[in-house]
Parts: C-alpha cells; structure tokens; sequence
C-alpha cells in the first residue's frame, strides 16, 4: 500500500475529469439517473484523491518534489483544477450550488497557484536533461484547466450580481485566451520534440489524447462565454469566439482519426500490451469531452449531423469509462490483496 501511494500518478484526477464529463454528457442527452450515478462516483474519487495526494505528500514529500521539477509529469499536477472543475460544474447543473461554488472557488485558487509555480518549477530548474525531449501529452493539461476555468466563470457569472458578472466575463474571456494561446505553444513544443527526438510506441502513452481534448473544451468554454449576458470584454470578444468554436471543434473531428491510428501503431503494429494504466484516463475525458463539444455545437447552431456525431461519441466514452473503470477496480483489488496478504 505504502508502495502505491509512493507511486501515485500526479495526473490521477483524471479519473474525476472522466467521470465529470461523461456525467455531465449522460444528462445532456437525458439519462439522469446514469449520470447522477457518475456523478457520485466523481465525488467519491474526488474526496478518495484528496486523502491520497495529502498522505503522498506529507510521508513522501522528495517522491512529490521531484514530479514537480520533471518536465515529464509535473504537468499532469494541472488534472486536480480541472477535476475540481468539472465537478463543480456538474453539482451546479445538480442544483447543488453550495458545494460547487466551493470547488469554483477551491479551482480558481489552485489554478492561479499552479498556473506560475508549476511552469517556473519545470522550466527553472536544471537537471542536465534537454526538457524539449521530455515534453509529452500532459503538458496539454496546462491549456485544459485554463479552458474549465473559463467554463466555470460562464456558471458562476448568473449566479453573481451585476458587476462581480462583469468581472467574471473578464475573467472567463482570460482563461479561454490564455487557454488557447498554451496550446498553439504546447503544440509546437510536442511537435518539435517528435521531429527532434523521436517518439517511440512506448513513449506515446494515452496521455496524448489530451491534445484533442483541449480543444474540445475550448469550443465548450467559448460556446459558454458567447451564451453569457452582455459585459463589455464579453461583447468585444464574442463574434470572434463564434467563429473560432466551429474551427476548433472541426481540428477535433481532425485528430480523432489520427489519435486512433497512432493507437493502432502502438498496440497492433508494435505489440505495446494494453494494461490498466492511470493514464488512460486521460484519454476517456477527450472521447467524453468531444462528446459534450459535439453535443452542445450541434444543438447551439442547429447542426443535426454535429449533434448526432457527439452522441456516437458519447457512447464510445460510456465504453471507454467503463472499461478503464472495471481495470482500475482490478488493479485496487490487486493491491488491497498483495497488502493483506502481507499483513497475514
């Protein structure tokens, strides 16, 4: 157990990230109970997540230091905002306000907090390894949780008055900006380390899949912020947005093949074995992410064929989730298992 903990993925909230999302694409297409089901999950694993990334970090504080100076995970750090926001998210929707503006605001603190510490934590620090080579899919995750804090402003403006609104567009139009601009530079950043270094199968892990689920959620936060009463940032910015959601959620439909083939290449072509691992996570929230983009474009902009795209994908997350899910449940049972026998 202590082995577990000491070995726990830095991104291991997106558990949550998938379960949120996949909830809240259930209840865009009417299955509640399905989705409250997914709801109380996330909550479980939310609370469950916590205990253990506090009890990592109080007995195995160099293990957590050391994530955060590698240029490999310590971005996978950013799944405890955007988890914190997407649940959220969903208890909102739930009509449970109380506890969501807790995690808004719980979520808009650690984005900030991650936002320059992390960044200047890997970038400064120097172990005499080229970062470049290092730069993965869960550098993506940076652009994710700056894309569901947009998403959260587009929740909490309604529920604000008049000018702590007009601050919440401000603060909604930021994130959704900042959000896309790290991903035009994480992009290139992935993209230059493949041309330079090579990938190899084993290297191109679920984690890349990310790549697409930032821009899904960039079309669900700039469709939000284009759906906001009107404030003067809002306004400046929302024919723009309109027109950029339709192109971004198209580069998704784009990369959904690719990602697929670059799958076929890594298990099929190169016999990489397709085990439970915490970052195929990862790649359930973009299938339920897209899911959720496809859904709400395609009944926004009357886009029938759009719509119906979204919920072929959203059965393929229900899937994707509930395979991950049962391997996951495997590999606890596994460690529960080795640690009482130990204990016998």
């Amino acid at each position: 157990m202590r082995e577990a903990i000491a070995r726990l993925s830095p991104g291991y909230f997106a558990l949550v990230m998938a379960t949120g999302i996949v909830s809240i694409g259930l209840r865009d297409v009417g299955f509640i109970a399905a989705s409250r089901v997914l709801m109380w999950t996330a909550i479980a694993a939310y609370a469950t997540l916590l205990v253990l990334y506090l009890a990592r970090a109080i007995a195995f504080r160099h293990e957590v230091l050391a994530d955060l100076r590698n240029p490999a995970a310590a971005f996978a750090y950013f799944t405890v905002v955007a988890g914190t926001d997407v649940l959220g998210v969903r208890l909102a929707q739930e009509g449970l306000h109380a506890p969501a503006v807790i995690l808004f605001c719980f979520g808009t603190a650690l984005w900030f907090v991650f936002g320059y510490v992390l960044p200047w934590q890997v970038l400064m620090t120097r172990d005499g390894q080229p970062i470049l080579a290092r730069t993965n899919g869960t550098w993506f995750v940076w652009a994710v949780a700056s894309q569901s804090l947009a998403i959260v402003m587009t929740q909490w403006a309604p529920l604000l008055g008049a000018e702590a609104a007009r601050w919440a567009g401000v603060l909604a139009v930021l994130a959704w900006a900042v959000g896309v601009i790290l991903y035009a530079v994480i992009g290139v950043l992935v993209l230059l380390r493949i041309v330079q270094f090579g990938i190899t199968p084993a290297q191109f892990d679920p984690s890349y899949w990310v790549s697409m689920g930032a821009l899904a959620i960039a079309v669900v936060a700039g469709a939000g912020i284009v759906g906001m009463a009107p404030t003067p940032m809002v306004d400046a910015v929302r024919p723009l947005m309109a027109a950029t959601v339709a192109v971004f959620w198209t580069f998704c439909a784009w990369l959904v093949p690719l990602l697929v083939g670059a799958g076929v290449w890594r298990h099929l072509v190169h016999r990489v074995p397709l085990r439970y691992e915490a970052a195929l996570w990862s790649m359930v929230f973009p299938l339920g992410m897209f899911a959720v983009a496809s859904i709400a474009m395609g009944r926004t902009d009357a886009l029938p064929m759009v719509e119906q795209i979204g919920q072929v994908a959203l059965i393929v997350a229900v899937v994707a989730w509930a395979l991950v899910f049962v391997g996951m449940l495997q590999r606890i049972g596994s460690v529960l298992w080795r640690t009482l026998g130990f204990r016998a």
